[in-house]
């Protein structure tokens, strides 16, 4: 990997990128739920449906979710494995576990789930652990992403899939509406819900420095996964992709 990488437009060491995006997500964090639904129109809610669909879960199995801000997906899979499946709940970001967990012990599920400090590029788990890994809206901010992918299919047993749900490119008759709103619009919602709107001047970037859909395919493909796929979401605001670990 590279010693340089972005964070959003700027380049910066690939020393500083963790701590960088680790400050953005402290700093939303009380406030990710609200924001998602606002800036989203919570169509964000039928993204990740549709990405539990595609997780194809059976009672039993065992889920790792990576990434997992306030819990949604994880609460989703724990229901999806039911008693005697396995869901770990993680974050690289303490602040953002904390405010998943919390919402878990509000809902009464947080004593159904495991919780643990994850970052992506270390997963500290054993080969072979896990039926289905998934990171949703986590991706573009890895600091090495095709790291992070070997990892996510060292982890899963044969047959095992992963699922990315992620911001990705639009189609060229979105796109010019689609800037307007993220450049103009989405940080100044930012500064009026959460009083931040540098965090969400990132977030902006960040989709645009993120590969596109068919490079994170060949990314995947790199990594080990085969059967490989994906599908745009909302004209291509996001993608779904999916993997599987063969053998």
């Amino acid at each position: 990997m590279s010693d340089k990488t972005h964070f959003g437009y700027q380049t910066i060491d690939a020393s500083e990128k963790v701590q960088r995006v680790g400050e953005v997500f402290s700093s939303v964090a009380r406030n990710y739920d609200i924001m998602n639904d606002v800036m989203s129109f919570g169509i964000h809610r039928i993204w990740k449906k549709i990405t539990i669909n595609h997780a194809k879960l059976r009672k039993g199995e065992s889920v790792l979710d990576l990434a997992s801000g306030t819990g949604d997906l994880a609460r989703a899979y724990l229901e999806a494995v039911g008693s005697q499946g396995r869901v770990v709940m993680t974050d690289i970001n303490p602040d953002m576990l904390a405010e998943g967990r919390k919402r878990c012990l509000q809902l009464g599920v947080a004593h159904k789930l495991e919780f643990a400090i994850v970052n992506a590029e270390q997963i500290p788990f054993e080969d072979n652990s896990f039926d289905c890994v998934s990171i949703s809206f986590g991706l573009r901010n890895v600091t090495d992403k095709d790291q992070a992918l070997r990892e996510m299919h060292r982890i899963l047993k044969p047959g095992g899939r992963a699922l990315i749900l992620e911001f990705s490119q639009t189609n060229e008759l979105v796109k010019p509406f689609y800037d307007f709103y993220s450049f103009n619009i989405l940080p100044k919602m930012g500064k009026l819900i959460a009083n931040d709107e540098e965090s969400y001047q990132y977030l902006a970037e960040s989709i645009r420095m993120h590969p596109d859909q068919k490079t994170l395919k060949s990314m995947m493909d790199n990594a080990g996964f085969g059967q490989t796929s994906y599908m745009d979401l909302t004209f291509g605001i996001c993608a779904v992709h999916r993997g599987y670990k063969l053998s």
